[in-house]
């Protein structure tokens, strides 16, 4: 060829042509360094047919620069780029952004320096040394990430590097991978796991595309079933994808991992240090990687010989991203094995209701774990209604679950109290003149973080220290907090039962797999009785000795108007009552609530999973929501709030009118402010035949916005805030 059609990320051109040097080989997925005025960019050679654009004369062409030395994007890949912007009206640049997410990935083999502490003491001492001297024990990193680490200025560590304190080491960047062996660990599987895993092996072995749900009660050792197919894909040199929800939950997987296969696989998540993001990519672009576990990022490397896919605890919510492209991980990875021609295993014990109608209508083959692996038992459930069951002035756990926690602690075994709310208290206000902290940036109020000593919004990230009189009044001590949170909890277990041991669970605690790992290994060793944690605790821990789970608001998760509010409780409450009872001794879970007679509620305590969602599926179709109707949202923000307003009354006032669609708003957000931006949404309810990405298209593109308005589109929202 000797013209090329360049996809690239400057988002305020559009597809750019070039000409292709004597002697320069392309092909559609080259990855290119093109000029753009004085500039050099970087870009993807697509197909023309493919990314429209004005025809520029071949006179009029700048030659390209060179050829980036990585393979080409297969045509699957550039595909699912394809589909994904298209399905989620995002840019395309925004989506193939995220298949180069490591820059450093695109040249060539080569050695970088790293640094890391050398024994010698600095010459002088200052705090900023001290804080950076404690914090890099073991580590190894560019100036840049050891920075971050040590939350100290990079002049800081220069400055030790020209003492040698830190010292410079070379670090081969392209270094193999140990490749896992498919035949390390042959398992001891139950007559279910072998039904399911053959059926697995089969589906890898034809090469083709089958999804499939993989619907396994908790404790059923789905791992293990699904550990088989990716075995059968190694033996066949294919690559294998896992994806995970949660970066806290890699590390008690990659033991597993190790233990089936002899090494762990490659990782991919945000917490990768650049050297490690190259490496890794490399590594799978060009098949030498032969399995990747990755948060939903991972589902946009280039990988060359893809096998199977797995999207481990499929219904999780972290699996939708809501910025930037919005996707949602789980049904993109479906997508991307629909064009790879592989299957797709979707694995949960409390599987999305979409899932479920997918499986239902026989587009989805779905294959059952009904019991738990080894004779283990499903946990019984009691419900502590808080109104006739109330804890004691000033606590938050009923005495039912008090006495059950101190009979564990006195037979040696191990209870987990779960709360979904991070921090010591969700509201500080003054009593004596009412005055609430509240974020500046943000519609919300300021989460006491007391183990910090500070006051915290979880929305933007803004801090600040509880001050000793109150900001309104001027009032000292009279700052109260309101309501719990799990660090709350922690110090309620602490005054009850002082010689218990507990652990803090939270994002906050287990912010690194390195964390993680540590706490799985405390709890395993029996150095932990009682964990209190949020969300965290939901999925993927096993306990053997763990046989009392709590739950000390049940009804938090059916406030605020959420259109999957049940759903979503249900799963949580499910799952985290599976960390109870998974060895030899029974499990009980007690479920602490106001509303005993919802029906989330009853369901659980019943044990009637399919009951639950047969009314939920009942209630969908009712109100035409997914999966029997599309849903759709529009977002327009601000730094000017009648800027946003206006925007969203102009949207508001051009909507199209169609029998098959209903658009509500535009409305103020529920989080009306949020990092400094003011917002107004309007809600798209339409029915499964409606075009709805079409109809948001034609309607958009008449408008106009001022520069400093945003109008985002959320195909599938799960976030109504």
């Amino acid at each position: 060829m000797n013209r090329a059609r360049l996809l690239h990320f400057n988002a305020a051109l559009g597809p750019l042509d070039y000409k292709v040097p004597a002697g320069m080989r392309v092909e559609p997925g080259s990855i290119v360094v093109a000029p753009l005025g004085p500039r050099q960019i970087i870009g993807i050679v697509w197909e023309e047919e493919r990314l429209p654009s004005d025809s520029v004369p071949d006179h009029k062409l700048r030659a390209l620069i060179e050829v980036l030395p990585v393979p080409p994007l297969r045509a699957e890949l550039r595909r699912l780029i394809e589909w994904t912007a298209d399905y989620y009206c995002a840019r395309i640049a925004s989506v193939a952004r995220m298949v180069l997410a490591s820059g450093g990935a695109l040249r060539g083999p080569s050695t970088m320096v790293e640094y890391r502490l050398s024994g010698n003491e600095p010459e002088r001492m200052t705090p900023q040394r001290a804080v950076a001297l404690d914090a890099l024990q073991g580590e190894q990193a560019t100036i840049r990430e050891l920075a971050e680490l040590a939350s100290v200025s990079e002049g800081v560590l220069r400055g030790l590097v020209n003492q040698g304190v830190l010292e410079p080491v070379e670090v081969d960047i392209d270094r193999p991978y140990i490749k896992p062996d498919p035949d390390f660990a042959q398992p001891d599987l139950s007559a279910d796991q072998q039904r399911v895993a053959d059926r697995f092996i089969e589906a890898v072995q034809a090469e083709k595309f089958a999804p499939f749900l993989l619907d396994g009660v908790t404790g059923s050792g789905k791992t293990e079933t699904y550990f088989e197919p990716l075995a059968a894909a190694l033996r066949m040199g294919r690559q294998v994808l896992v994806l995970l929800p949660e970066i806290a939950l890699t590390e008690a997987f990659l033991r597993r991992f190790e233990d089936r296969f002899g090494t762990p696989p490659v990782v991919w998540h945000s917490s990768l240090k650049s050297t490690e993001r190259r490496r890794a990519w490399r590594a799978i672009s060009s098949g030498e990687a032969k399995v990747v576990v990755g948060a939903r990022s991972a589902l946009f490397l280039p990988f060359a010989r893809l096998g199977l896919l797995v999207v481990d605890e499929a219904h999780e919510v972290s699996f939708k991203q809501d910025d930037g492209v919005r996707y949602n991980a789980r049904d993109v990875a479906v997508m991307r094995g629909h064009f790879e021609g592989v299957p797709v295993i979707l694995a949960s014990a409390t599987p999305a209701l979409e899932s479920l109608q997918m499986a239902e209508s026989g587009i989805y083959e779905r294959l059952e774990l009904p019991s738990r692996f080894g004779g283990a038992t499903m946990p019984d459930v009691g419900i502590i209604n808080l109104t006739e069951e109330k804890p004691e002035r000033g606590r938050w756990l009923a005495p039912r679950l008090v006495e059950q926690l101190k009979q564990r602690l006195e037979r040696g075994e191990q209870s987990l109290l779960f709360l979904n709310r991070r921090g010591y208290a969700p509201l500080t206000l003054c009593r004596h003149c009412g005055f609430r902290f509240q974020c500046p940036n943000c519609s919300a109020w300021l989460v006491e973080h007391r183990l910090s000593n500070r006051l915290s919004c979880h929305h933007c990230g803004h801090e600040t220290t509880p001050p000793p009189n109150c900001p309104e009044c001027g009032e000292p001590d009279c700052l109260v907090a309101c309501g719990p949170g799990v660090e709350r909890i922690a110090d309620e277990v602490a005054e009850i039962m002082p010689e218990a041991r507990v652990a803090l669970v939270t994002s906050d605690t287990l912010n690194s797999p390195e964390k993680a790992a540590a706490f799985v290994r405390q709890a395993e060793d029996r150095m932990i009785d009682v964990i209190v944690g949020t969300q965290l605790v939901t999925k993927g821990f096993h306990f053997p000795e763990l046989t009392l789970v709590g739950v000390v608001d049940a009804d938090l998760g059916l406030e605020g108007g959420d259109l999957r509010a049940a759903e979503r409780t249900y799963q949580q409450m499910a799952q985290v009552a599976g960390r109870a009872g998974r060895g030899t001794k029974p499990g009980e879970v007690l479920i602490q609530t106001r509303h005993p007679e919802a029906p989330v509620i009853a369901a659980l305590a019943a044990g009637d999973r399919d009951a639950f969602y047969a009314a939920e599926t009942d209630a969908r179709r009712d109100a035409g929501a997914p999966p029997f109707g599309r849903w759709a949202a529009i977002i327009v923000s601000s730094e000017d709030e009648a800027e946003a307003k206006e925007a969203a009354r102009a949207i508001g006032g051009t909507r199209p009118s169609l029998p098959d669609v209903m658009i509500l708003g535009p409305a103020p957000a529920p989080m009306s402010l949020l990092r400094g931006r003011y917002r107004y949404r309007l809600l798209i309810n339409a029915r499964r035949s409606a075009q709805v990405q079409n109809i948001i298209r034609d309607w958009l593109g008449t408008l106009d916005f001022p520069q400093g308005v945003r109008v985002a589109i959320d195909i599938d929202p799960y976030s109504f805030v």
